[in-house]
């Protein structure tokens, strides 16, 4: 075929960013080491699978297992989930009846099995964690086939009422776990920590819990009178550091934490003033264009590139980003955060700022505020006629959010210090 094998070994040797050798195949440069990434599309998305690293992996051994994928879409299939059905049938050609996985052992092998579809490290972190805290300490040397509906209880009894969100979240990540194991085989499809037909026959609705517990209301991250942003802006840029920059644009677009620390300039057009956030790193899974107004804009110009890291906002770490953690100690700094001497703010709470504004302040429809922080629309029926993303109103709106948050630097705006707001 015409179109592919562009590349030579001496162009992947000097490449400085990614290039196509043609039929979905690319090698991406990350310092001195070079990637193979096969990609293609997947239900409208781009999926891209690692072949190994060059020059372990050579160019006509790439060239080979790109063409084997290649050809497993042409019959039909994913060539990802194809591998790791293979992978995992490889485990469990290992696996012996006589010797079953331990709950851990199993979990271990379900995270791998999982991690390219979850969005970010963070996720899969967050797993471990749960489940090696309430999970392993009752189940964590069991062997899988043998875990039990009392077993499970033992687990999320004592959370079930104090920490109903992350019983909640341990209660499904268990029952993955099993399932996981049952399609393995290494025990039965029945799941003693299924939830319906089961466990809501044994434990209260999560719903119940937090309506007894607090009144019905779940509690947002605290966040910070929409009034006394531009004085905090006005002390957030006397600081001259990579966080207080990171923070102010995740004020000005009103993004997550994750979004804003995960963003590269390959997802910046200056030119027309977007950043546009793919798929895989947004919450629902779509992709997300916000408009930059002028100032978000000029602070992205005035940051320095460095070279390898493709990040707007690198960290210490090569080729990473600024720490999650970044963000709330820059805040901690300046008094805020949970049991600060100035408030429980925390970054996350700026998109509550920015919507308790955009309903108090601004004129703009309320449809075009829940647009730019990128939440899905609850009711289908309006879903379904909702298909556009208002993006020249979300423009006007985000350049009056962006005036508004930058006004106390011309103008005399005194610090409210009021009572944090939860939203």
């Amino acid at each position: 075929m015409a179109h592919i094998h562009k590349l030579t070994d001496r162009q992947i040797r000097a490449a400085k960013k990614p290039l196509g050798d043609g039929g979905g195949l690319w090698v991406y440069p990350r310092g001195s080491a070079r990637t193979w990434i096969f990609r293609y599309s997947r239900a409208r998305k781009q999926v891209e699978m690692g072949l190994g690293g060059y020059p372990d992996v050579s160019l006509a051994e790439a060239r080979e297992k790109a063409a084997e994928a290649r050809k497993l879409r042409e019959d039909g299939f994913d060539p990802l989930e194809h591998r790791r059905q293979q992978e995992a049938a490889a485990e469990a050609k290992v696996q012996t009846e006589a010797s079953k996985p331990t709950f851990t052992q199993a979990a271990a092998r379900y995270i791998r099995s999982k991690r390219h579809e979850w969005s970010n490290a963070k996720h899969a972190r967050q797993w471990v964690a749960t489940l090696k805290t309430y999970a392993r300490p009752v189940v964590g040397s069991k062997p899988v086939d043998q875990i039990s509906t009392e077993d499970v209880l033992t687990i999320l009894k004592p959370v079930w009422t104090s920490k109903t969100e992350t019983a909640k979240r341990v209660q499904s990540r268990v029952e993955n776990v099993l399932d996981f194991a049952a399609a393995m085989k290494w025990r039965d499809a029945g799941n003693p920590c299924r939830w319906r037909g089961h466990l809501d026959k044994l434990l209260p609705a999560p719903t119940k819990v937090k309506k007894a517990r607090n009144g019905g209301t779940t509690r947002h991250q605290p966040a910070m009178d929409y009034r006394a942003v531009p004085a905090f802006m006005v002390e957030l840029r006397e600081l001259d550091s990579a966080s207080a920059l990171a923070l102010e644009f995740l004020i000005l677009t009103a993004c997550r934490t994750s979004e804003v620390l995960g963003a590269q300039w390959s997802e910046i057009d200056a030119e027309a003033a977007v950043w546009t956030i793919p798929p895989q790193r947004m919450k629902a899974r779509r992709e997300h264009r916000v408009p930059l107004s002028g100032r978000a804009l000029s602070l992205l110009e005035a940051l320095p590139r460095v070279e390898g890291n493709p990040h707007c906002f690198p960290g210490a770490r090569y080729g990473k980003p600024l720490s999650n953690m970044a963000l709330l100690q820059c805040m901690r700094g300046l008094g805020y955060g949970v049991g600060g001497d100035r408030g429980d703010a925390v970054p996350h709470g700026f998109r509550s700022s920015f919507r308790d504004w955009a309903g108090e302040v601004a004129t703009f429809p309320p449809n075009v505020a829940e647009a730019a922080l990128a939440h899905v629309i609850g009711d289908k029926t309006e879903a379904a006629y909702a298909r556009g993303d208002l993006f020249q109103k979300r423009r006007k709106l985000m350049q009056e959010w962006a005036d508004w948050c930058i006004r106390g630097a011309s103008q005399n705006v005194v610090d409210l210090h009021p009572e944090q707001a939860v939203g």
